[in-house]
């Protein structure tokens, strides 16, 4: 067994896990610092977006701390899979509010997003299938 298929529980090679990996780590920063930041600090553009939305700031806060913490487990290895796995539900959500309250003007956004994180998941899948076993380990 290769020291790749050992790490990451599957057969991909080098370049392809560290192209995985670099994917991670760039959609960890674009979540945490252009998709979580706004929303955390209280940016204007994201407060109104989420006023429309109807849910107020409570809303807004709890959905870039989801973001934030996503993005850091993205880049933890034995995280990582139910990270793209949560951050699918998330884009599921984020899709039904483009088309439902802001008209499907940026929808295809969630979309592209949701397939990526798919991809994600499924690659890391055997991490969420170790991760799984250490929690049922410990309960």
């Amino acid at each position: 067994m290769s020291a790749t298929t050992a790490t990451t529980g599957t057969t991909l090679g080098r370049r392809s896990h560290l192209a995985v990996r670099t994917l991670q780590i760039v959609l960890a920063v674009f979540m945490g610092v252009a998709s979580a930041a706004p929303k955390l600090i209280g940016h204007s553009s994201a407060a109104e977006s989420f006023d429309k939305i109807g849910f107020g700031d409570w809303f807004m806060y709890l959905t870039g701390g989801l973001e934030l913490a996503g993005a850091i487990a993205l880049v933890i290895p034995i995280l990582s899979g139910l990270s793209a796995l949560a951050f699918m539900g998330l884009m599921i959500g984020a899709f039904i509010t483009q088309v439902t309250v802001f008209d499907g003007q940026y929808a295809i956004t969630p979309v592209i997003l949701f397939v990526v994180f798919g991809g994600i998941a499924w690659v890391r899948r055997n991490h969420t299938a170790e991760f799984v076993t250490l929690v049922r380990k410990r309960l």
